[in-house]
């Protein structure tokens, strides 16, 4: 009895003693897998198509279980660099950064290489930097579909040419599409650029007045290449005060849902699909590989003026009405009641 009793009292005592009853250590640091955190720098969120960027760009993260710290520099490099700076501190694992500045932005690079964190350039490319990846779509391309779509519709006649923001270097970019596809027959006089000028942060207002000082120059426009669907929108919407919108070939691109809707109404030509989710979704896919020292099997580069980026590019899709429904709403990135919802419901195409 007194041999039992005194088994009692260790296993009261000394409860670690048993199987059953261990406590289990305490985990440190060094046991446990750390969440992987990101540092998504955006330039500005004004377009529509950026908060689908984002939005998309986080559910992955986290579905691949890493955080996601978001900063918005609403289109000022000054605030950007201080914001980059602020997540660097916070300690994230990498730089996600879609710059507002591409030459500028170098410093944010040199600011995480210095704190020792990786940078991927999200749809736009930082010049001069050095950055580790730089994830988009084929930029020229989409310059060459707009000017391939304008030229098809008007062989000749007098173009208007709207670049977006000289600060963004896909800018660029898209003009040397253009210029490949336009070079030739503006050589040849068929056609003739009566004006063309640069949207500042890409701002709708500066397209707006470019296309409305033209008309009041008494000069006949026959199509204009706008550098995305916002500037375009601008331009129709200056043509329409002339009674001209529809009169003139309007090319955009992103694929916005009030382009898609002028597409289908016949007032815009055409825009360039790029599908977001699989930008977003391979950023962030990346972003969480490079953290964990994975290979991501990329052998292009594109030259940022100094240093060879590895360069994953994905592929744009032009769109127009005729293909509107086998692109943009098959893969749901708009529904076809908010695309024609200002066409008469017995002219919508039929879905199989």
């Amino acid at each position: 009895m007194t041999v039992l009793v005194l088994l009692c009292l260790i296993v009261l005592i000394f409860p670690g003693c048993t199987g059953d009853n261990a406590i289990p250590a305490q985990q440190t640091g060094d046991d446990k897998e750390s969440v992987i955190k990101i540092g998504f720098s955006m330039g500005s969120t004004v377009q529509e198509r950026w908060q689908r960027d984002r939005d998309i760009f986080v559910a992955r993260a986290k579905e691949l279980g890493a955080e996601v710290l978001v900063q918005n520099a609403n289109n000022d490099h000054t605030v950007q660099m201080r914001q980059v700076r602020e997540l660097i501190d916070e300690g994230i694992d990498i730089l996600v950064i879609i710059p507002h500045d591409a030459e500028a932005s170098a410093e944010a690079v040199r600011m995480a290489n210095k704190a020792g964190i990786k940078v991927i350039c999200y749809d736009r490319l930082i010049r001069n930097g050095g950055a580790d990846l730089y994830i988009s779509f084929d930029n020229v391309k989409v310059g060459e579909y707009k000017a391939k779509a304008v030229l098809e519709k008007v062989p000749r006649g007098n173009y208007v040419i709207i670049r977006g923001a000289p600060t963004d270097y896909n800018s660029y970019m898209l003009y040397q599409g253009y210029m490949n596809i336009l070079g030739e027959p503006i050589r040849n006089g068929d056609i003739e650029i009566v004006a063309e000028g640069s949207a500042h942060d890409w701002a709708y207002e500066e397209a707006f007045k470019l296309v409305e000082k033209t008309i009041e120059r008494g000069v006949e426009i026959h199509a204009i290449v706008a550098a995305n669907d916002t500037l375009a929108d601008a331009a129709i919407e200056a043509l329409s005060e002339k009674r001209l919108a529809g009169k003139v070939a309007v090319v955009g691109q992103d694929a916005d849902l009030s382009a898609c809707q002028r597409v289908v109404e016949g007032t815009q030509l055409m825009t360039v699909y790029k599908p977001i989710d699989r930008l977003a979704k391979a950023a962030a896919e990346a972003a969480v590989k490079i953290v964990k020292g994975e290979d991501l099997g990329i052998e292009e580069t594109i030259f940022d003026g100094t240093y060879q980026v590895p360069y994953r590019k994905l592929e744009p899709i032009p769109v127009t009405k005729e293909n509107m429904i086998d692109t943009i709403i098959k893969d749901s990135f708009h529904r076809l009641e908010d695309i024609f919802i200002n066409v008469p419901k017995d002219q919508w195409p039929k879905i199989d």
